[in-house]
C-alpha cells in the first residue's frame, strides 16, 4: 500500500495507523533516504540540493519496491511528481491512494512545522495558500 499526497496531509499518521491495523511494516520514504544517506532531509536539501535529493528519492523508492514483502509506504509530498515515481508505485501496486486535504486545513498543519519543511521554511505565513494553492490546482 502507498500513500501519497500533499505535505501534511496525513501520509505517516494514515500509515502507522493502517500499518498497525493490517499487521505489516510500515515504511516511511524520508526516513529510509534519511538513514540511507545519514542526514535529515533539511541537512541533505541544504548540503547537496533538492536535484540531488529527488535523485536519491528515486533510487530509494526502487529499493523499496525490490522487496517482495508487504507494507504501507508514506512518501514525501512531491514523490509523485518526479522522475518515473508514479509509474514505479502503480506498476508494483494497484493499492496507490491519494490524501486529498484541503488548503485551509494542509495550511493549518503546516505553519505548525515549516521549520521542518525545507520547500516553506521561508515562505512567510500569509503567502502559504498562494504557495500551496500553485502546487494543488
Amino acid at each position: 500500500i502507498v500513500l501519497i499526497g500533499y505535505m501534511g496531509s496525513g501520509k505517516s499518521t494514515v500509515g502507522k495507523e493502517l500499518s498497525k491495523q493490517l499487521k505489516i511494516n510500515f515504511l516511511d520514504l524520508d526516513s529510509y533516504i534519511e538513514q540511507k544517506y545519514e542526514m535529515t532531509i533539511s541537512e541533505l536539501f541544504s548540503a547537496k540540493g533538492e536535484i540531488f535529493f529527488r535523485k536519491a528519492e528515486i533510487v530509494c523508492l526502487n529499493e523499496i519496491f525490490e522487496s517482495k514483502e508487504d507494507f504501507v509506504l508514506s512518501t514525501g509530498g512531491g514523490t509523485p511528481c518526479y522522475g518515473d515515481n508514479i509509474n514505479v508505485m502503480t506498476s508494483n501496486t494497484k493499492n496507490v491512494f491519494y490524501l486529498n486535504v484541503p488548503i485551509p486545513e494542509l495550511i493549518k498543519r503546516l505553519v505548525k512545522e515549516k521549520e521542518h519543511r525545507p520547500l516553506i521554511a521561508n515562505i512567510p505565513e500569509n503567502e502559504l495558500p498562494e504557495f500551496l494553492g500553485a502546487h494543488l490546482f
